[in-house]
């Protein structure tokens, strides 16, 4: 029988029977709870005030803590549902962009949120350099395609399973353009791809887009659809390139060549030496292995390198970022490291750690070219110095804010000959900036690889963030050089930043930089040079790379060559007895027609000074002499009409590089 705790049960089983429930309907699954419908999000669109145009990077922040990041576009897809039709705050902030403060000091805005509608929120861009897009990583695009936004791109959520990138070199070969990175994310596992990805686009103009709008990358993939290795070289630890260059051997066939480093035990090199790229296979394979590791990453070919002739030969400058090591622009020097020369102040075959200058017989030291010897690099230069075993003016590293006069440590970036500027522009990041440890970007030029360097501007900041081993496009370059393109390596990586930005952290974001930007006026070298009545005269240099064979100049002081920002323009006329005679004004006398063009430009004589680096430029006569000298030395008490035509900024070093 039944036990007496089953009897429920059994009674209730009858009653069902009975009652025909079970004999007259089939059992049916409990029907799931359907979700509500879901809402067509919110586009939000952040751009610059100036231009118009999206800004990537922007964090929109509620006030619960829930944050978006915009895409490439520019733009938010909110999609809280229980938000819609409400107001709602966002905190706004972005790396060198602001947007204004309400009456309590916050900077944001808030947004009546609907269903399908859209709000434009305009900020200011503090930052000289517009930030465009992100050129690797997922989700590049992911907002604009929620909001259905053209997208310029062709893979603009996941291309080759990359999550992201590190470091880029990129060089023009084959007719595109190729592109390789350094340790790869991936989607799938912590661990990616250690040996060099790398990826082809097509050149603007031939196929590629406008580099404003963005890159095609096309990856080189494994069987899984992952970008797979370049440079899976033997060995513990990870392969890393740089020093990416294409030459042409005896037979006319372009080969492209790069430096590369195993490493281990977090950023330690172990081997180092050359290897070349084969295109049947899309895989470099090594050339050459180079004796001893070196102790400091600028003693072996690193960095962006271009080419340049010197004295009739064509060499490959390694600019990390001085350009202080070349090699014969020849495939068999390259792989030869005797055939390296570095330009430095240190005795021929020395170290740093030997400490040895080269002072030759006499008290300067002498920079030169040399073989088996070190750089000396920014910050062991300023060791010297505060040491006493420099002289300030010694100092072939002299680069320094134009805003403040303070030292700016570059620690990497590149060098590339700009036809607008008629200069070498150099971008680098700076280390131990005021923002950043390295995410603060400047622009610097010179008249020569080597330099002189000297003042430099901000570009771009990121705060507590880093921006590392920003790189040049120059074959991106628009309108002879006047707009240039540049990334770098977006990452909390360095910076102390332990909230990494969502789907941007370690990745390459790209920025366009204006140099018809009058801010970008900066001092330049101003020479004495002889004159055909055996006088001196001032004159900047201008017009294509001169020629070594010309024999160094002394560099009088430093002015813009272009307006700037509070300038006033100097002339110059002949002087019948040698020289010349200048004068400071707007613009040209009645009978000068043409009007001339300025020869430099100076900082009104009475003003506020522009820090401890500017110094009066002084006219005036000695003896019975009547021609004219102009120096920023202050003239001796026998002087006649002395006069102070303006400010210009001082020369630090007394070196002579052209």
């Amino acid at each position: 029988m039944p036990a007496g705790r089953d009897w429920p049960l059994i009674l209730g089983i009858l009653a069902n029977l009975a009652a025909g429930s079970l004999a007259d309907e089939p059992r049916r699954p409990a029907e799931r709870a359907q979700p509500p419908p879901r809402p067509r999000v919110f586009r939000i669109q952040v751009v610059d005030e100036q231009t118009g145009r999206g800004v990537p990077l922007v964090e929109l922040k509620m006030v619960n803590q829930v944050r978006y990041v915009t895409d490439s576009n520019g733009i938010v897809a909110f999609d809280e549902p229980g938000l819609f039709n409400r107001k709602v705050f966002f905190s706004i902030s972005s790396h060198g962009y602001e947007a204004a403060k309400d009456n309590f000091g916050y900077r944001g805005r808030a947004l009546e949120v609907t269903e399908g509608g859209s709000a434009r929120i305009a900020i200011h861009r503090r930052n000289l350099a517009q930030r465009l897009y992100r050129v690797t990583g997922a989700g590049i695009y992911r907002d604009s395609t929620l909001t259905g936004d053209p997208i310029p791109i062709r893979e603009p959520l996941l291309n080759g399973r990359v999550f992201g990138q590190d470091s880029v070199v990129n060089v023009e070969y084959q007719g595109k353009i190729y592109w390789f990175w350094g340790d790869t994310n991936r989607p799938d596992y912590p661990l990616g791809n250690f040996h060099v990805p790398g990826a082809t686009s097509e050149l603007p103009g031939r196929g590629g887009l406008d580099p404003d709008v963005g890159v095609n990358l096309n990856y080189f993939l494994d069987e899984q659809g992952f970008a797979r290795p370049t440079a899976p070289l033997p060995g513990e630890g990870p392969t890393w390139i740089s020093g990416l260059v294409v030459l042409h051997d005896r037979d006319g066939k372009p080969r492209m060549f790069a430096s590369y480093v195993k490493v281990r035990n977090l950023l330690q090199v172990y081997q180092h030496g050359l290897v070349e790229f084969r295109p049947e296979t899309r895989r470099f394979e090594k050339v050459a292995q180079f004796p001893a590791p070196p102790a400091y990453p600028g003693d072996y070919p690193s960095g962006h390198p271009f080419l340049y002739r010197d004295k009739g030969v064509e060499y490959v400058y390694y600019a990390n970022p001085y350009p202080l090591i070349r090699v014969p622009a020849d495939p068999d020097r390259l792989a030869d490291p005797a055939a390296f020369e570095s330009y430095t102040c240190l005795k021929r075959g020395t170290t740093r750690g030997q400490q040895q200058l080269d002072r030759g017989s006499g008290p300067a030291v002498r920079y030169g070219w040399k073989h088996h010897t070190q750089v000396l690099p920014q910050d062991e230069q300023n060791k010297l110095i505060t040491a006493g075993r420099m002289k300030p003016e010694e100092a072939l590293l002299n680069l320094r804010d134009i805003e403040t006069g303070k030292t700016v440590l570059a620690h990497g970036g590149s060098v590339y000959w700009n036809a607008y500027r008629g200069r070498w522009v150099m971008i680098a990041v700076e280390s131990f900036g005021s923002t950043s440890f390295l995410g603060e970007v400047w622009f610097a030029e010179a008249d020569t690889p080597l330099g002189p360097w000297v003042f430099a501007r901000k570009i771009v900041s990121h705060e507590k963030y880093s921006f590392y081993n920003p790189k040049q496009h120059p074959m991106f370059d628009k309108e002879n050089g006047r707009i240039i393109y540049f990334e770098g390596t977006y990452t909390a990586t360095f910076s102390g930043n332990t909230d990494p930005t969502p789907r941007y952290d370690y990745n390459q974001v790209m920025y366009r930089l204006d140099l018809s930007d009058r801010r970008l006026a900066l001092p330049v070298a101003i020479y004495e040079v002889s004159s055909e009545g055996g006088g001196v005269r001032l004159s900047p240099k201008a017009g294509p790379p001169p020629p070594i064979e010309a024999g160094p100049r002394h560099v009088a002081f430093f002015a813009p060559d272009r307006a700037g920002i509070a300038t006033l323009p100097v002339y110059e006329r002949p002087d019948p007895r040698g020289g010349q005679t200048l004068r400071v004004g707007n613009g040209a006398s009645s009978e000068e027609r043409p009007a001339p063009r300025p020869l430099f430009y100076v900082l009104p004589a009475k003003g506020p000074e522009l820090g401890a680096a500017t110094v009066p430029l002084y006219e005036y006569q000695e003896g019975t002499s009547e021609r004219r000298i102009y120096s920023v030395r202050r003239p001796s008490g026998d002087a006649r009409n002395v006069k102070v035509l303006g400010r210009v900024w001082r020369n630090p070093a007394r070196l002579r590089l052209w």
